[in-house]
């Protein structure tokens, strides 16, 4: 059956019903990076993940395309990157962000990441956010011709999600130059290709307190990159990046010494949000490769979707997954009214982002029991192949910007506190 006459093979606003958010620049932006997705990358994505990596023209058509780095503002882009499928820069809303999230997360594997040639997406925001104008000038215009890529270097051996209790090291030299950086970074998206790393690092002493961020050039003396063998994004990259008596220059710090867990946690926010957006669209693959699978295999004489079991399982996924959507749009909304700095959305993001991973690991488990064996099979037939792939994928999306037993309390605070904030103010009012 054909993939645009199946139901909830798209969001609803794209694919039926109508929505407040969107115009006509969303439906634009979406149209443009549907037909580039589908036409350079989708074809090829299974073979670039399974080498790793993407050849160097795809890199650079990618760059070309202007899909990658919208989150720059219109000040800092050269002349011919002002637009995006035609759209000014300046008009783009979060709303654009998320669609363009979602397209992107039609990719499978890390092969999005390789495209792009880091991972800027969580690297770069910290310096646009809280960097001076001399940082922003001297690494900005790099990214739009290549020279220039992040990554971000928070996780280490000895954890990830407790920022607070980060190990690595930078300490001042006598001559107030420079930061002697020492320590390991692990699981760092992207490090193979980026060209700098926005590095979370202990300038002070215990705790929150004592943790900046310093932008560490990957070319320097001392810095090594050693990729690691996961189950799955094999393109993403995923390396040791270890520091041992690095000299990063002073002004490479970003923002005021030791505030930089603040900076963390802000960033976040865009970061889960974007993983919720993945994780929706990834659930939704499954949903709809298992459902036209199910019209085309026949069991006992009949097609799977004969099956009230199977029609069962296909509507529990399109319910969470709809449901799921309709909760991201809601936020979206909140930041496009309040931005990602706003008190009260950390959250409602958190909770986005542990039903996400739910979602996504259900519709992985019942795309594989509608599919059966292709869908266990690497390139496997009927999109079994691309089932597969997110099969693998799958811990990354539902663990990576914090895992759901973090999150979780997160949630509880965060949620607590905007509570009894409102309650206060609402008990003010009626003063």
């Amino acid at each position: 059956m054909a993939e645009q006459a199946l139901p909830w093979a798209e969001p609803a606003w794209l694919g039926s019903l109508d929505s407040p958010y969107y115009n006509e620049s969303h439906r634009r932006l979406q149209a443009y990076a549907r037909k580039y997705f589908d036409e350079n990358v989708i074809p090829n994505m299974i073979e670039w993940e399974a080498k790793g990596d993407v050849p160097a023209e795809a890199r650079a058509s990618y760059l070309k395309s202007g899909l990658g780095l919208l989150e720059v503002p219109p000040e800092y882009r050269p002349a011919a990157a002002q637009t995006v499928a035609g759209i000014p820069i300046s008009e783009l809303d979060i709303f654009h962000k998320i669609i363009l999230t979602d397209e992107g997360s039609r990719v499978e594997g890390g092969v999005s990441t390789a495209l792009s040639g880091g991972a800027n997406v969580i690297g770069l925001p910290p310096v646009l956010n809280h960097g001076t104008e001399a940082q922003k000038k001297r690494w900005i215009p790099g990214l739009f011709t290549g020279e220039v890529n992040f990554c971000l270097g928070i996780t280490e051996p000895s954890g990830g999600s407790d920022v607070s209790n980060i190990k690595t090291t930078a300490k001042k030299s006598a001559d107030g130059t420079h930061y002697v950086v020492n320590g390991t970074k692990k699981w760092i998206t992207g490090s193979p290709w980026a060209t700098h790393m926005t590095t979370a690092v202990r300038t002070g002493g215990s705790g929150f307190a004592g943790i900046s961020l310093l932008v560490v050039p990957l070319t320097l003396p001392g810095v090594s990159v050693q990729k690691i063998a996961n189950s799955g994004q094999n393109a993403g990259g995923s390396s040791w990046v270890r520091m041992e008596n690095v000299k990063v220059p002073v002004d490479h710090l970003i923002g005021v010494e030791n505030a930089g867990f603040k900076y963390i946690m802000s960033n976040f926010n865009s970061e889960r949000l974007v993983m919720a957006v993945g994780c929706n669209r990834k659930a939704r693959t499954c949903l709809n490769t298992a459902l036209a699978y199910a019209f085309e295999r026949e069991t006992f004489g009949v097609p799977l979707v004969a099956h009230q079991v199977i029609r069962h399982k296909i509507i529990h996924l399109a319910r969470e997954i709809e449901a799921h959507w309709a909760r991201i749009e809601q936020i979206a909304y909140h930041i496009k009214k309040n931005g990602f700095q706003s008190g009260d959305i950390a959250g409602p993001i958190a909770m986005a982002k542990i039903t996400g991973g739910r979602i996504l690991e259900a519709a992985a488990r019942e795309a594989q029991q509608v599919m059966g064996g292709v869908a266990y099979q690497r390139d496997g037939p009927g999109g079994g192949g691309r089932v597969e792939q997110i099969t693998r994928d799958l811990r990354m999306m539902v663990v990576g910007g914090g895992s759901e037993e973090i999150l979780g309390d997160l949630a509880f605070k965060e949620e607590l506190k905007t509570a009894k904030k409102k309650a206060k103010a609402r008990a003010k009012a009626n003063l």
